[in-house]
């Protein structure tokens, strides 16, 4: 196993969990963002406000992406122990 199997194999570990990670991560910022120019605006700093929108909306995109993000996770384990025999060379 060379140093470039590994890097790619650490590559194609990392692009995933960024891939599967992305749509919860960019709903959360947006979300942020858009509380904090409306908190901003209005002087109303209250906790719940900015818990309660982001919750719905992470629980939203899981619901949407949850059998597409399964999916992504489960093809990648099955490459993985696709491959098995070569990892222990």
């Amino acid at each position: 196993m060379g140093q470039e199997f590994v890097v790619a194999l650490g590559r194609d570990a990392l692009w995933t969990a960024a891939l599967i990670s992305a749509p919860v991560l960019i709903v959360s910022l947006v979300l942020g963002i858009v509380i904090s120019m409306f908190q901003a605006m209005t002087q109303i700093h209250e906790v719940t406000l900015t818990f309660v929108p982001k919750i719905i909306g992470v629980f939203a995109v899981l619901a949407l992406f949850g059998p597409w993000m399964l999916n992504t996770m489960t093809s990648y384990t099955a490459h993985l122990l696709a491959n098995l025999a070569q990892y222990g060379r």
